[in-house]
């Protein structure tokens, strides 16, 4: 299992900006208690109201690239 920090690290050695979204995101991401990116994306609503669902998709590719997260089809 991957933590904060670690996740945090491997995104700046790959040129990835850190910001606020995805800290959060990152957030809800590893709480795991989601099954899909749309659970993901009204998790993340609740704590910021103009999060995007384009900007979801886009962390949990990134995500999973990285090997943080394993998507399911």
């Amino acid at each position: 299992m991957w933590e904060k920090e670690q996740v945090i690290d491997e995104f700046q050695k790959r040129g990835k900006r850190i910001t606020q979204q995805r800290r959060m995101l990152l957030d809800v991401i590893l709480e795991g208690r989601w099954t899909s990116c749309k659970d993901i994306y009204y998790e993340a609503r609740k704590l910021t109201p103009n999060q995007g669902m384009a900007n979801v998709y886009r962390t949990v590719s990134n995500h999973e690239k990285m090997g943080i997260i394993d998507r399911k089809y």
